[in-house]
């Protein structure tokens, strides 16, 4: 009997491999936009998510939850969410390695594009936990709006310490804060948010006031502090809520229940009431709504960088099982119709971290007008196309391992996560229609045209299929006259930047095979479809984990 449970023809497991040293691509796309950046970091980095000892922490707190536990066993209320120990060696990886607060110390010449490059190599491990380190990156720069905050948070925020634990903020060595903005009745319109702030005084922090009513979405509800909206008498405000207050009293956050999501289920997303919680001002009262764009445009670079990472992650579990599994005399990566499934979703793979990174490469050139713009136009394009991408690109990934990709147990249950993972990018800080909009109000701000012309520039000549699409997008910028069209300009503005990135960064084969698959179109309507003249092996090869 013992010799019918032989087992053969099963790929080793992908472990013990140094995430950033064979990411081609990645590296490519750094030396482009940030030609000084130090790699050694990020090599480092990459070697310790490769490891096998990281991959067991994060299967652990995917499938071990939080817990939310509202009372103590005296029937005292402490609204606490409990972690497996796995999530906190997680978070403590993702802080020491600074990818939450700490570009904006600005002591890197590239600190976004090496933030931006960290963070998508931890979501190949492991994204859920990347929650308040996003929110943490993003709310950093808006706390300028209180100088006397600013001044006693924002190097906690920036600290390479974790402590998970819940006390006053000057007995921490470091902080994580995160964000309540969305209410049940509005969602993205957070115009009808209901939630109400009524003065309360003043002091150190400046203006305080009492905060009363409940949000529909509040991720990570263990963070230190919260920027949330409100309504004050002049309209929409932004306010700072500590979890703690300086007393060492828990502030009146109420904890209702956590929601049970398709994915993140390492990451406690919650709904919440606040009873009079105390909060301070941060801006101008009646300006809510320009400080939360602000803010949304760093965590939509994250939506786009982190699905990036989930497509290279899962892209490299495709290329190691197939290249160990035999089926009908050799490797299923030597089968004609499986070179073509992988070379398309490398290509894809490609150009995404090629527009992601090239968008992170914006936030650190602020004082450039072109940049500026660019940062404005590409935030929504980026998040629209990449993370709309993303789903189509896990299911084909996970079918290329076959039914062993859908089980969730061992080594490639990995790709189950990330297909349960991949639609939370494309829904977070505003779904597509809402991107698709504010990529219509990016267009208004300054010459948008000339901009893009600027940025495609260095690419023209080299594809006939680029240029035609590169010549049709001015005159469709300036007709457009209803929403109606708006995701398909976004789509055909980030295909053209990514296909001019391309150019100047990948191998002709990759180049040439992206141009004439998504511009000029010899390509199907689903992957795997490259025409018959692609030099699939060479895609292929440049794209292996190994």
């Amino acid at each position: 009997m013992d010799a019918t449970h032989e087992v053969f023809n099963q790929p080793e497991p992908l472990a013990g491999y140094n995430l950033f040293e064979t990411n081609r691509p990645l590296r490519d796309a750094l030396k482009f936009n940030a030609p000084q950046l130090q790699l050694s970091p990020l090599e480092h980095l990459g070697g310790v998510l490769g490891s096998a000892e990281m991959q067991v922490h994060a299967r652990l707190a995917n499938t071990n939850p939080p817990v939310l536990h509202t009372h103590d066993r005296f029937g005292r209320r402490v609204d606490e969410v409990e972690f497996h120990p796995s999530y906190h060696v997680l978070m403590k990886a993702a802080v020491g390695a600074g990818l939450h607060g700490t570009p904006w110390t600005g002591e890197s010449a590239s600190p976004h594009v090496q933030r931006a490059a960290g963070f998508m190599l931890f979501t190949e491990l492991e994204p859920s936990i990347l929650c308040p380190i996003s929110m943490s990156y993003a709310v950093t720069p808006a706390l300028r709006g209180n100088a006397a905050i600013h001044a006693d948070w924002g190097a906690k925020l920036a600290s390479l310490w974790y402590d998970p634990a819940l006390k006053p903020w000057r007995d921490k060595p470091g902080v994580t804060m995160g964000m309540g903005m969305t209410e049940k009745q509005g969602g993205s319109d957070v115009r009808a948010n209901t939630t109400r702030a009524v003065r309360a005084g003043s002091d150190a922090w400046g203006e305080r006031y009492e905060i009363t009513g409940h949000k529909w979405f509040f991720s990570a509800p263990m963070c230190d502090a919260f920027l949330v909206l409100a309504q004050a008498p002049a309209g929409l405000s932004c306010f700072f809520l500590p979890r703690v207050l300086d007393d060492g009293s828990r502030n009146a956050i109420r904890i209702q229940r956590l929601k049970d999501k398709l994915g993140n289920k390492a990451n406690a997303s919650s709904e919440v009431e606040f009873h009079g919680a105390s909060a301070w001002l941060v801006g101008e009262e009646g300006r809510g709504i320009p400080q939360i764009l602000e803010m949304g445009t760093m965590t939509r670079l994250d939506c786009a960088l982190g699905t990036s990472g989930l497509m290279r992650q899962a892209l490299s579990l495709a290329l190691n099982h197939t290249s160990q599994r035999q089926a009908f005399g050799k490797p299923l990566a030597l089968q004609p119709l499986m070179k073509n499934v992988l070379a398309d979703l490398a290509l894809e793979s490609e150009a995404a971290t090629a527009l992601a990174i090239r968008l992170a490469r914006a936030f650190d050139r602020p004082q450039d007008a072109h940049e500026r713009l660019m940062a404005r136009l590409l935030t929504p394009v980026a998040k629209f196309w990449i993370c709309k991408r993303g789903s189509h690109f896990a299911q084909e990934a996970m079918e290329c391992l076959g039914g062993n990709g859908y089980v969730e147990e061992g080594g490639e249950g990995v790709m189950a996560r990330i297909y349960r993972e991949m639609p939370l990018n494309s829904i977070w800080e505003g779904a597509g229609n809402i991107m698709a909009l504010d990529l219509l109000r990016g267009l208004r701000k300054g010459d948008a045209v000339a901009a893009l012309a600027q940025e495609l520039k260095p690419a023209r000549g080299s594809d006939a299929a680029l240029d035609r699409l590169a010549d049709a997008l001015p005159a469709r910028i300036e007709a457009m006259a209803t929403e109606a069209e708006a995701r398909r300009l976004a789509q055909d503005v980030a295909l053209a930047v990514q296909a001019a990135v391309l150019v100047q960064t990948a191998p002709p084969a990759v180049a040439g095979a992206f141009c004439a698959s998504r511009l000029g179109g010899d390509w199907g309507q689903a992957f795997g479809t490259l025409g018959a003249g692609t030099d699939f092996d060479s895609i292929i090869a440049r794209a292996q984990p190994r």
